[in-house]
């Protein structure tokens, strides 16, 4: 497993160089203790959604997130939306599989939001973690700063220029503000 820093690029192949296929995005975090609260008894849920945008060039072609599970080429899902990031494990998940995806889109951009507005101040213990077929952890992204923003973009995958059917990751690391993706094109624009 690859601890990745902000900047970081990795192929995202096996050993033998060959492209991987089926991936996970895995999300957790955990509200900070009175995040969000006004007074001591109204302490509302810090609701965190992990968005996949997939664009073509710099035009958004697609995504998946808690109002739209599903990309047309079913190639990236929205495993469900966790309102509250309690449990442990990930809280959200996003399958990919590489082989699938529309041979026009060169770009997906993964990022978090919070869709009440709550600043990014207000969770602890949150990454981003990506998981191969065989559940084995490739890479993990921690969000250790206390982002002043509503939103976060983890990562892009982007199709090799030498070889279009293979993908990398870079990780981005980058607060911004956006609270619903789809309200949000120009703000994500500038990471295509």
């Amino acid at each position: 497993m690859i601890e990745l820093e902000r900047g970081d690029e990795m192929a995202l192949a096996r050993e033998d160089g060959t492209p991987l296929g089926r991936l996970t995005m895995g999300l957790g975090w955990d509200k900070k203790p009175g995040a969000g609260a006004l007074s001591g008894a109204n302490t509302p849920d810090v609701d965190l959604d992990a968005s996949a945008m997939q664009y073509t060039g710099d035009q958004l072609f697609d995504l998946a997130f808690f109002n739209h599970l599903e990309t047309r080429d079913g190639s990236v899902k929205h495993l469900g939306d966790n309102l509250s990031g309690r449990g442990e494990g990930d809280d959200e998940q996003i399958s990919i599989d590489l082989s699938a995806v529309y041979p026009r889109v060169d770009t997906m951009l993964f990022l978090v939001s919070s869709y009440h507005g709550h600043s990014l101040e207000f969770v602890h213990h949150a990454y981003c973690r990506l998981i191969d077929e065989d559940d084995e952890e490739l890479a993990r992204f921690t969000l250790t700063e206390g982002v002043p923003r509503t939103g976060f973009m983890l990562a892009k995958m982007f199709r090799d220029p030498g070889d279009p059917d293979a993908w990398r990751l870079r990780a981005i690391g980058q607060g911004i503000a956006v609270t619903v993706p789809t309200e949000s094109l120009d703000v994500l624009q500038r990471f295509v």
